[in-house]
């Protein structure tokens, strides 16, 4: 089946107006201006289509009942993500009980999917609203489809192994204990979720929104208990997380344990700091973020399968590390 014909309002721009004017600070406004147009779709081309039945898992960024951003995991044997037309995405699972978007996933609401690969490195975004929800899972309506850069990812085998016992919700937090504080410290991969509501009148580049964050093993610095930094490297310069984050400061994060299938949701408010690396203390980033935390929730064993640590991204390698204090 063909892609649908593009309305009017489809042909414009596919950024909003928090995405530009962060790429007109940066410097990139009139190169994404040809190139959003051009790779930014309005459906999933075959390629990609393809690319979403062969994974066990998808990120999801949606919005809970306070419009708070999460960002979290939903996996399944290969191809319980497929693609039945261009313009639509299949998914047959459910968010667990467990889950800060237990619930949320209803008819009309924006989400926003990360598909990654983390043994070769390949992802692509997938943004829309959900169509219809039934017993055995959803479908996403497609507004956006386009693909990422391998940039930043460690690559990951998937074992033979899996975790037997169903995922475990610990009670909500405020802060980060010492045990979040150590995980954040020592990861090297996080996801984050984030929305743009609209104004009415750029449909299109309106939704919520999931990326993907990586580093070296502690390029999050966690500076105390509510208050976490990240440098913002070199990217496609499409800028949607940090667009959104300019008109919307909700932001919701998750560090993945690979190993122990854990899960640490972080819910918060975040900050561009326009600083170049030099004021920044971070070799090769371009900008810093900084996040107030407002809520922390833990579930165990809640990716099911157990993954073993591959090769470092060679571009994480030309980066640096926080220094010392």
């Amino acid at each position: 089946m063909n892609a649908p014909t593009p309305s009017p309002l489809q042909r414009e721009s596919p950024f909003h107006a928090g995405e530009i004017y962060v790429q007109t600070l940066a410097g990139s406004r009139d190169a994404m201006a040809e190139v959003g147009a051009r790779v930014i779709r309005l459906a999933m081309p075959d390629q990609h289509r393809q690319f979403f039945a062969q994974l066990p898992f998808l990120v999801v960024g949606a919005l809970d009942a306070q419009a708070q951003p999460w960002a979290t995991l939903l996996s399944g044997a290969p191809g319980f993500a497929y693609s039945p037309d261009p313009a639509l995405l299949r998914v047959n699972a459910f968010v667990p009980p467990t889950d800060p978007l237990h619930g949320a996933l209803r008819p009309g609401a924006p989400l926003g999917l990360l598909g990654i690969e983390p043994s070769t490195r390949r992802r692509n975004r997938v943004n829309g609203t959900i169509e219809a929800v039934d017993t055995q899972g959803f479908t996403l309506r497609v507004a956006q489809s386009f693909g990422n850069c391998p940039q930043y990812i460690r690559m990951r085998e998937s074992t033979s192994q899996a975790h037997e016992a169903p995922p475990v919700a610990e009670p909500s937090q405020s802060s980060l204990d010492d045990d979040a504080q150590r995980q954040i410290a020592s990861a090297d991969t996080f996801f984050i979720a984030t929305h743009y509501a609209g104004d009415g009148a750029t449909e299109r580049s309106a939704g919520t929104d999931v990326s993907h964050r990586g580093g070296k093993p502690g390029f999050v610095r966690v500076e105390n208990a509510t208050t976490l930094v990240w440098p913002d490297f070199r990217g496609n310069s499409f800028y949607n997380t940090l667009g959104n984050l300019h008109v919307n400061p909700r932001a919701g994060m998750v560090f993945v344990d690979f190993a122990s299938g854990g899960f640490l949701h972080i819910a918060g408010d975040a900050e561009v700091l326009w600083h170049d690396d030099a004021q920044s203390g971070f070799e090769g980033a371009l900008r810093l973020v900084r996040l107030r935390v407002r809520e922390v929730r833990r579930v165990r064993g809640a990716l099911p399968e157990v993954w073993r640590d591959g090769e470092a991204s060679p571009s994480v390698e030309r980066t640096g590390e926080w220094p010392a204090a």
